[in-house]
């Protein structure tokens, strides 16, 4: 399985051959550098650590410095684990780059989402509305709180309105149109999860369910 880190810029479309127009999201991937090599003898799993983003010595820690001085690069702003046996095979200072991935290649995109506030549980798990007629006592309420019988307390897990979004998100089974090694960009076919600027990881599907067929038929000419 392979894996990059990359930053979300935003959506734009593009033409396939057929003429028909197909929206993207765009992901700015910048080398991720190997900081660290996770082993089972000393972790007791495999994964490497990269960073991505350079950042001001003088804003690195000293944990920080250590690490990025084993490595023999510059501090970097963020720092996510990589799981995978492709993943393996990248030393320690190596730089991963954007040429990972290839145009057709099916991934599973993760990232935090859209943070919307406090929420009622209709907007929040889409509850039914109630009667808007006069006279109604209930629109947008979340309903009978506790069981029926002899239960009189709430039961955990009830949908109450409560903070909506800024989770963790994944996007299965979308399509690469276009990977651009000239602009560190990767074109991925529909949304992925966050806002524009946020960071996001980019991994080879784990539930595939395209065909090859379907691949082909969507990979696409960009226009420069």
């Amino acid at each position: 399985m392979k894996a990059i880190i990359g930053r979300k810029m935003g959506m734009t479309q593009v033409f396939a051959e057929d003429g028909t127009i197909y929206a993207v999201s765009v992901v700015e991937v910048l080398p991720n550098v190997v900081t660290q090599l996770k082993t089972v003898e000393t972790d007791g799993y495999n994964a490497i650590q990269v960073g991505y983003e350079d950042k001001k010595e003088s804003r690195a820690t000293k944990p920080e410095k250590g690490i990025f001085a084993k490595a023999g690069t510059t501090p970097k702003y963020h720092l996510f684990e990589l799981e995978g046996d492709e993943m393996a095979e990248f030393k320690l200072g190596e730089e991963i780059k954007v040429d990972l991935f290839k145009d057709g290649d099916v991934v599973d995109v993760s990232g935090l989402s859209k943070g919307k506030g406090f929420s009622g549980s209709i907007k929040r798990f889409h509850y039914k509305i109630g009667p808007k007629s006069h006279g109604s006592g209930y629109h947008r309420g979340v309903g009978s709180m506790a069981a029926s019988g002899r239960i009189q307390t709430v039961p955990k897990g009830k949908k109450m309105p409560g903070h909506h979004g800024n989770t963790q998100t994944t996007v299965l089974n979308l399509i690469i149109v276009k990977v651009l090694p000239e602009k560190n960009a990767i074109l991925i076919r529909g949304a992925i999860p966050g806002p524009t600027k946020s960071i996001v990881k980019i991994r080879s599907a784990i539930k595939t369910q395209l065909t090859k067929r379907s691949v082909k038929e969507l990979l696409v000419r960009t226009a420069e």
